[in-house]
């Protein structure tokens, strides 16, 4: 279970402790600021300042240096910081979250410096909200290959045993394609991994890279069920080390090799499929060019490339005082749909097919979250509180976000046509969700490899 500490009986004792007037003053500004007063704001003193009911969250200031955390920086960054030391509770998270994310620029912009001067009556003392361990500290040129070298590991360098909790059998870290809503996180992660295969329509001794291969498990995939040989690359020696034994236990690993290696690194080298699976949020939008370039580059003449990637709302862009950019995935970036088709075209491929997957990511994320709040002790254990509590606070805004359609996910399939147009591509797209699936099960590239044993659970 979550600790969800101070929310309760024992923070409803008389208004009376504190300054009661100023109590009642940040929570007026807090409700000018979200737009509501249905909740309440309890105090370390045990005092609750009450709001309107029924009251969707309770806001729980578990220490006078709470306030100290709210107005040490801007909101998103503030709040985060506070929930993330254990200095302020929110039960429940979700509603609270969501109130926030239909809440205006123009309001925070308006009401955030009420709330600070509100909590600086209250006892707030500036400058004492010091950054914590969670945070990222990168140095650096943003985006060099040592910082995004240093980016990656701060987010995937955690004991694999961690994500383990949460992540199906194969920990594939992305989202995942629910033929229906009841379908289970392996059976629809196992689903994901092959609609990618379908959609580069992969044949046996192919070659593959992955750009981004996380732990290895598309890369195995492809390998075990479609017999082609494939490439994965990650900056994530962690990551690396967990690929390689994976597909050593597997039996995989003279046709499923791994490196670490930057995507701007790959040279010499010709592939007749290229996947990128939750890459391109790390690439940068200065880089998103070279990114694109890279990836024609390594394609042989009618060879296809699949993007798959969080995207944002035109105009919109992730704040580098975010909560994301703080904690979860330092320097990380979204760009809209419309311009990563523009930047794959520039590069010289040819986009053949946008796909969004945005529900399937919320379902996906729920999963996880609920895995998560099962082996929370262990989460703890693995990788502090801290940490943990960043990865619900992460896992819940990214439901919100993609249930509100704030952010999206959409998959990019694109092609380097032959010098005569040659495309390969299926004139329907039935071919990827119908067809292909007979065309797998009959393939000679999977008779070869299906007597191989299942992919190991990752938990080493």
């Amino acid at each position: 279970m979550i600790p969800c500490r101070g929310v309760g009986a024992g923070y409803h004792a008389a208004v009376g402790a504190v300054n009661t007037s100023g109590a009642r003053r940040l929570h007026r500004a807090l409700a000018r600021l979200l737009g509501t007063d249905r909740f309440h704001v309890a105090l370390w003193t045990g005092d609750v300042i009450e709001g309107g009911a029924p009251p969707a969250f309770t806001l729980a200031l578990r220490s006078r240096h709470a306030l100290d955390v709210l107005v040490g920086g801007l909101p998103e960054r503030a709040f985060g910081r506070a929930y993330v030391t254990g200095e302020l509770e929110i039960d429940p998270l979700e509603p609270f979250l969501e109130r926030v994310a239909r809440t205006p620029a123009w309001s925070v912009a308006t009401g955030w410096p009420r709330v600070v001067a509100a909590a600086i009556a209250l006892g707030a003392r500036p400058g004492r909200g010091t950054p914590g361990d969670a945070e990222a500290h990168l140095r650096g040129l943003r985006h060099s290959r040592a910082r995004d070298a240093a980016a990656v590991r701060h987010h995937y360098d955690l004991p694999p045993e961690f994500y383990a909790l949460f992540l199906d059998r194969t920990m594939t870290y992305s989202c995942a394609y629910f033929e229906d809503e009841d379908v289970d996180l392996d059976t629809a992660q196992r689903a994901k991994l092959d609609l990618v295969c379908r959609k580069l329509r992969l044949r046996a001794d192919e070659r593959l890279l992955d750009v981004g291969c996380g732990w290895g498990s598309l890369v195995l995939h492809a390998v075990r069920e479609y017999g082609v040989r494939a490439v994965g690359i990650t900056l994530s020696p962690r990551q690396l080390e967990v690929a390689r034994r994976s597909a050593a236990e597997a039996g995989l690993q003279h046709r499923a090799e791994f490196r670490l290696l930057d995507y701007r690194d790959i040279a010499g080298e010709r592939f007749d499929a290229i996947a990128s699976v939750g890459m391109i949020e790390h690439v940068g939008r200065d880089q998103l060019r070279e990114y694109a370039r890279s990836l024609q580059r390594a394609l042989r003449p009618g060879g296809r490339a699949l993007v798959h990637g969080i995207t944002c709302r035109p105009q919109a862009r992730l704040n580098r005082a975010s909560f994301i950019n703080t904690f979860v995935f330092p320097d990380g970036e979204l760009e809209d749909a419309g311009r990563v088709v523009r930047e794959l075209e520039f590069a010289g491929l040819e986009v053949r097919d946008v796909e969004s997957l945005r529900e399937h990511y919320a379902l996906t994320l729920q999963h996880w979250r609920r895995r998560l709040d099962q082996h929370w002790d262990d989460a703890v254990r693995l990788a502090g509180e801290r940490r943990a509590r960043v990865w619900r606070l992460y896992m819940t805004g990214s439901i919100v976000g993609f249930r509100l359609g704030s952010i999206a996910i959409h998959q990019t399939l694109a092609v380097r046509p032959t010098e005569t147009g040659g495309s390969g591509v299926p004139l329907l797209r039935s071919d990827w969700y119908r067809d292909g699936r007979r065309r797998r099960q009959a393939s000679p590239a999977r008779a070869r490899t299906q007597a191989a044993p299942r992919e190991p659970a990752a938990t080493h």
